[in-house]
C-alpha cells in the first residue's frame, strides 16, 4: 500500500464526510493505493456514526474509537499502530489542511528521500495572538532542537513508515514529533509550504493552556534526550558540585574557628553564621541530587527498553 492517512478526530461531525470523498478525490485520481485511519478522540457528537457510515461504503476508510478523550498525541499514537502504508500522512479533520497536498507530501518522501516533511502555514487564518505566540514558540523549538522548521505543530506532517514504528508519541508531544524522530536517528527532515483554510465547520479545540504545556513538554523532551539513558550524568554532576560548595563554606567556618582558638582568641559560634545553615543546606540538596541521580540509574537499569536501539540494515543475522 502507498499511503496511510492518520486522521485524529474530536467533535468534526460537520466535516468528516467532505473530508473523505476529497481524500479519495485526490488519491484516486493520482492512483495511490491509500487507507484512511480515522482515530475518533472519544467525540460527544456525532462524528463516530459518520466514520462507521463511511466505512460501510468505503473499505479504505477505518475507525478506531476511543471510551474518552485522551488528547491528540494518543490518537496519532494509536494510528501509527496501525498504519500499514508505505508513507503516513498526518492531517487534522477540521479542513484546515488541504488533501490536495497529499501527492507532493507522497513525493518528497518516496522520490525526494526525507524522512520527515512538515507544513508550514506560511500564511495563517489564526487569531493575531494566536500568530505571535506560535511563532515565539517556534523560534524557541528551533534554537533548542536544532531542526529548521517554521512550524513544529502543522498537523500537515508526512513520515516514512520507519519513522512512526519508531517513536513514542505521549502527553502532548505531538507538537515535537520532528525532534523525537530526530532522536531516533531520523535526521533528513523537509518541509514543505502547505495551505492554511479558514475552519469551515466548528469551532477551534485549543486554548491557552497549550502554550503554557508546550513549553513544559519542550524541557521534557530537552532532558529526555539529552540525559534519559543516564540520568546520573545530570543529577549526579550537580548534586555533586552542590555537596562540594557546600563543603567548602562548612570548611572555612571550621577553619575559621580553629584561627580564633591557634591565637587564643574567644571564637565565635559556627552555628551564629548564616553560612553554616546555608552551607547545610546546600550539602543536603546537593546529596538529594545524587540520590536522584543514583535512583533514576537502578529504574533505567532495570527497563526493558534500556537498550533498544534502532537496527538500520542486517545482514545474515
Amino acid at each position: 500500500m502507498d499511503l496511510s492517512l492518520v486522521i485524529p478526530v474530536y467533535n468534526e461531525e460537520e466535516s468528516i464526510q467532505e473530508l473523505t470523498d476529497w481524500i479519495v478525490r485526490v488519491c484516486s485520481a493520482r492512483i495511490i493505493s491509500f487507507e484512511i485511519i480515522f482515530v475518533d478522540d472519544g467525540s460527544s457528537d456525532s462524528s463516530w456514526e459518520t466514520i462507521e457510515s463511511n466505512a460501510e461504503k468505503n473499505q479504505m476508510v477505518k475507525g478506531i474509537r476511543f471510551r474518552r478523550n485522551y488528547g491528540k498525541a494518543a490518537a496519532l499514537h494509536t494510528g501509527f499502530s496501525k498504519a500499514t502504508g508505505e508513507v503516513v500522512i498526518t492531517m487534522d479533520s477540521d479542513l484546515q489542511d488541504s488533501p490536495d497536498e497529499i501527492p507532493e507530501l507522497l513525493k518528497m518522501i518516496r522520490k525526494d528521500g526525507y524522512d520527515l516533511v512538515s507544513g508550514w502555514k506560511k500564511k495563517r487564518y489564526d487569531p493575531f495572538v494566536k500568530r505571535i505566540t506560535s511563532k515565539f514558540y517556534n523560534r524557541t523549538a528551533r534554537w533548542s532542537s536544532g531542526i529548521e522548521l517554521h512550524d513544529f505543530n502543522c498537523g500537515l506532517k508526512a513520515y516514512r513508515l520507519e519513522v512512526v514504528k519508531s517513536i513514542e508519541i505521549f502527553g502532548e508531544m505531538h507538537r515535537y514529533i520532528p525532534m523525537l524522530a530526530k532522536e531516533a536517528g531520523f535526521r533528513k527532515i523537509g518541509e514543505m509550504v502547505v495551505e492554511h483554510r479558514a475552519r469551515k465547520y466548528g469551532v477551534t479545540k485549543y486554548g491557552l493552556d497549550r502554550f503554557i504545556k508546550g513549553y513544559l513538554d519542550l524541557l521534557t523532551i530537552g532532558f529526555i534526550s539529552r540525559f534519559g539513558k543516564s540520568p546520573m550524568h545530570l543529577f549526579g554532576s550537580l548534586g555533586t558540585m552542590m555537596f562540594l560548595i557546600g563543603f567548602i563554606m562548612a570548611s572555612y567556618l571550621g577553619v575559621r574557628k580553629l584561627v580564633f582558638v591557634s591565637h587564643h582568641l574567644r571564637a565565635p559560634l559556627v552555628t551564629n553564621s548564616p553560612f553554616f545553615f546555608i552551607a547545610l543546606t546546600v550539602m543536603i540538596i546537593g546529596s538529594f541530587l545524587f540520590l536522584t541521580g543514583f535512583l533514576g540509574e537502578l529504574i533505567n537499569r532495570n527497563s526493558s527498553e534500556r537498550n533498544s536501539y534502532l537496527i538500520k540494515d542486517k545482514v545474515n543475522i
